[in-house]
């Protein structure tokens, strides 16, 4: 069997979103403690403001900025201080001009204050006087009531990711459980005669399974729910059995037997799961070629490389993308990548995009990316790597000294 369908890598992640039928991603309910990571299943609103009162940001007193205009050093201005307010509670003062009250940190405006000067510009006088010896403008050190978020406020939308912040944004909202997409579920299956298990003694002319637990904990960290499979010998019905039993999931991932030997048997099994089946046999991408994609009964089929480094740049291609679409996540925002030149020539077929590994090194104040060389089945080489530079399809290779883009791994 010979690579059949070969197609650019743009070409190729359209034609397979195109193909995927659309699903309504599940939900269910989680407690804020554990929604980071997690993707929001829909809009989150806040039902009060937050803060719901005005508040100081600073130690010191509560004024009208009126009253402290051209306050300086040499002709302070002088207020009457009528009262102090007092954490969590509801100041009991208005304040008439010419009067302040003295505030904490978070403490509550008393009516008719709109500032608050910092008590490093005030010195205490005899009499509950004190002077101020710089002006504030109105607003100055405080948050208004709903100026962080108003009741009504979209809070986070729908698809979004969560992070730290996020969840503390949620938290200010006043929500404690929050609905989410409950993780695709993704089958990997391992393959090959000579693959065994992580934990086994591997004899002369095996080696052990790789793929499987790197693509679980890749799919961990996308979003998504691995169930490994195990490892299935290359033998065509076994295989099979193996594949359509993996169909109950939402995505197969099969590492292995998609390159062009005699006795790669994947994508005959793919093809006879269904249609519309293989829409590609071949990816021009490097590492990562002998990648096949499919879908059967409206999921998606990937046939990834055995070699680590190529299994795992498919990965990140097509898998990733598709993990989301799956979790009705918003598009992916790639990390911002850093700015460094190359180390050395590299070059590149034309017609084919290069994923190269790199690690990062300072020279005179400049970072440089330097290529970490091995062969795609070399899991060494990915582990000593900080980041990727692409070499886009219509480049014939990199000249050294050139600024490039990593992707941080």
């Amino acid at each position: 069997m010979e690579f059949f369908q070969v197609k650019g890598v743009t070409e190729a992640q359209e034609e397979l979103l195109f193909h995927l039928v659309e699903r309504t991603p599940r939900v269910e309910k989680v407690k804020l403690d554990v929604a980071v990571g997690r993707v929001l299943a829909q809009d989150i609103y806040a039902d009060q403001d937050v803060p719901n009162f005005s508040r100081s940001t600073v130690d010191g007193y509560a004024v009208r900025a009126a009253d402290t205009f051209g306050a300086g050093e040499g002709l302070p201005a002088y207020l009457e201080v009528v009262g102090e307010v007092h954490m969590g509670c509801w100041p009991e003062w208005t304040l008439h001009p010419g009067t302040a009250v003295k505030i904490p940190t978070g403490g509550m405006l008393p009516e008719g204050a709109d500032a608050v000067v910092m008590v490093e510009y005030t010195e205490v006088l005899e009499g509950g006087t004190i002077e101020v010896t710089r002006p504030v403008a109105p607003g100055e050190n405080v948050i208004r009531r709903g100026e962080d978020i108003a009741a009504g406020q979209r809070v986070l939308e729908q698809g979004k990711t969560l992070r730290p912040h996020d969840v503390g944004a949620l938290a200010a909202a006043g929500k404690e459980e929050i609905p989410v997409a409950v993780p695709p579920r993704v089958a990997i299956l391992s393959t090959g005669d000579e693959v065994v298990p992580p934990g086994t003694r591997a004899e002369v002319g095996q080696v052990r399974d790789i793929n499987g637990p790197a693509l679980a904990a890749a799919v961990r960290e996308d979003g998504g729910n691995p169930v490994l499979l195990g490892i299935v010998p290359d033998r065509y019905e076994e295989l099979l059995g193996r594949a359509k039993k993996a169909l109950e999931n939402d995505l197969i991932l099969i590492s292995g037997g998609s390159s062009v030997g005699t006795r790669d048997v994947t994508a005959g099994v793919i093809e006879a799961l269904g249609p519309p089946g293989i829409l590609a046999h071949g990816v021009s991408v490097r590492p990562g070629k002998p990648t096949i994609l499919a879908v059967v009964q409206g999921k998606p089929v990937l046939g990834l490389p055995g070699h680590p480094a190529s299994a795992l740049v498919a990965y990140g291609l097509f898998v990733r993308p598709l993990i989301r679409r799956l979790l009705g996540a918003e598009p992916e925002t790639f990390s911002r990548p850093v700015a460094a030149r190359i180390s050395r020539n590299i070059a590149s077929a034309a017609g084919r995009e290069d994923h190269i590994r790199v690690v990062l090194k300072e020279r005179n104040g400049e970072l440089w990316a330097e290529p970490v060389l091995g062969k795609s089945g070399l899991i060494s080489t990915l582990v000593k790597a900080d980041g990727t530079v692409v070499i886009p399809a219509a480049r014939e290779g990199l000249t050294e000294g050139e600024a490039v883009k990593v992707q941080l791994c």
